[in-house]
């Protein structure tokens, strides 16, 4: 057990990092479109998953404005301070006080959605919940209301463990939580019905918070049981995190104001959005936020060693790794949009794929903003990222009210305003960087970005032409006639985009040539 735990734990590199995070958040996407495929299967009124979703709304709200900015970017630079100092004492007494901290917050917010679950949920989406199905939502948010407490421990915790450069238990963590909420399904579906997913969410928050706990062996933790608020690091470290928790919560925020958009569009319209949300989001979180995960403690450790010549070509490194493998995927999610509905979501695959079609240039923006907004989180500025991201919210909300109408473009106009919000936020971010330092983008960047897109035209032409070869019947049912096609869409549109990014020498795609090339060319031992 040690041995395997001493395994796990080990520090690996970044490209390691970033394929074990990639192949956990993978894992995690397939169980997240199983977890879907379920829920829908089994409970196909989207009216009845309606509440199932709007039930997590103001949990998610609560534990990303308070502490989700506490985790991760605004905290582990702090960390990465003192251990490059070799100061272990001083990382485990800012961990203990921030834990100790936001755990009394936590706790506090947990009672508040105990009580006041009900008057919250109608905040939300009032007169289109029918008395049930308020009911419903009311003791699912009850069932969760400490969920925003578990996930904040753990976030803590990987936070920890990420700073020492180690992923395993954060990549797995995840992994746990789709698995009770898939269980939860089956356990509960002939009794209390979609009541149960929230048993399912609480029951996957403590298994995952176990299972994170187990990170921590071989790193000698120490918890001191106080809060530290005469030392000044901890200080500096809560003055960085109003600015990071508001930028959560304007997110989180945002996302309610979708919810309640999306009712008024009437009955299942909040469930057809949320799949096709869940759909984007599976690109951005395996390309984006996995490879900037991997990366952010090399950034910060860059910084902490006083090295900002190293640090700005990692972060330039990174950034055309991200933007060289995404743009593939935005290709083949925008002309492929309704073979993956109908293979993942079944009956609402028609709704779903309309409005993932909007979400298309969202998925491109969304996964630059990972690595963009960690630039300055590694800078220790949390403000930047928090100013633009109230610009945003403010655009989002104003194209949201005048998109999102009936008599303009219905519920696909949330999707139409989130990818175009998010394009002005990744255009604000670098215009920024530019100024700030004008040493990051070089002419060698934007010679390679005229590159990229010259490579995206071919990769846009073939799974246009792909698509119309082996076009979706009405009749096309069944994983295999699904997943057969979209092999014929997929599988050349990347072999394009490899063979034009070769043929324009582009770094990025050598790792990919090199593998290729060990696979096909082994020696085969004859015995």
């Amino acid at each position: 057990m040690n041995r395997w735990l001493n395994r796990a734990n080990k520090r690996i590199s970044l490209g390691s990092a970033a394929a074990l995070l990639i192949g956990a958040m993978l894992i995690g996407q397939l169980l997240g479109f199983l977890r879907t495929m379920i829920i829908n299967a089994n409970f196909r009124d989207p009216a009845i998953t309606d509440a199932y979703f709007a039930a997590f709304k103001i949990p998610d709200f609560f534990f990303y404005t308070i502490a989700a900015g506490a985790l991760g970017v605004a905290f582990m630079p702090f960390l990465a301070d003192k251990l490059e100092k070799g100061d272990k004492k001083s990382v485990w007494e800012l961990t203990s006080s921030l834990l100790n901290l936001l755990s009394i917050i936590m706790i506090g917010v947990g009672i508040l959605l105990l009580i006041f679950a009900e008057p919250l949920i109608k905040l939300i989406i009032n007169k289109d919940l029918s008395p049930q199905q308020l009911h419903d939502a009311a003791t699912i948010m009850r069932f969760v209301a400490l969920n925003p407490l578990l996930f904040t421990i753990s976030g803590i915790l990987t936070s920890v463990q990420q700073t020492f450069g180690r992923f395993f238990f954060f990549a797995i963590g995840p992994l746990i939580y789709n698995v009770c909420i898939i269980a939860s399904v089956y356990i509960f579906d002939d009794n209390i019905g979609i009541v149960g997913l929230g048993i399912g969410a609480l029951a996957g928050a403590v298994l995952q918070l176990v299972v994170v706990c187990f990170g921590l062996f071989g790193l000698k933790f120490r918890y001191f049981p106080s809060i530290k608020f005469k030392r000044p690091d901890f200080r500096a470290m809560l003055r960085q995190l109003p600015a990071r928790s508001i930028d959560q919560g304007v997110d989180s925020l945002n996302s309610v104001v979708e919810t309640n958009r999306a009712s008024h569009l009437g009955p299942g319209n909040i469930s057809y959005y949320e799949n096709a949300y869940i759909l984007h989001s599976a690109p951005v979180l395996l390309v984006g936020n996995s490879i900037a995960t991997a990366a952010f403690p090399r950034l910060i450790r860059r910084l902490s060693q006083g090295r900002r010549d190293l640090f700005r070509k990692d972060f330039v490194q990174v950034l055309k790794a991200i933007l060289w493998i995404i743009v593939p995927v935005v290709v083949i999610s925008y002309f492929a949009r309704a073979y993956f509905a109908r293979m993942i979501f079944k009956d609402i695959a028609p709704e779903v794929a309309s409005i993932f079609g909007f979400f298309a240039m969202a998925i491109l923006f969304r996964a630059v903003y990972a690595i963009l907004s960690r630039y300055f989180y590694a800078n220790k500025n949390t403000k930047i990222p928090l100013y633009v991201s109230l610009f945003a919210i403010a655009l989002n909300v104003v194209l949201a009210f005048s998109l999102a109408r009936p008599d303009v473009y219905g519920i696909e106009g949330l999707a139409m305003a989130q990818s175009i919000v998010a394009a002005a936020e990744v255009v604000v971010l670098f215009g920024i960087i530019m100024i700030w330092d004008p040493k990051v983008f070089t002419k060698e960047f934007w010679g390679w970005c005229v590159k990229l897109i010259s490579v995206t035209g071919f990769t846009f032409l073939t799974a246009y032409l792909m698509v119309h070869i082996v076009p979706l019947l009405a009749s096309d049912r069944g994983f295999v006639t699904l997943s057969s096609k979209l092999f014929f869409i997929v599988a050349p549109t990347i072999l394009v985009h490899i063979a034009l990014s070769s043929l324009f020498a582009m770094k990025e795609v050598d790792p990919v040539i090199d593998k290729a090339k060990k696979l096909i060319l082994k020696p085969v031992r004859m015995e």
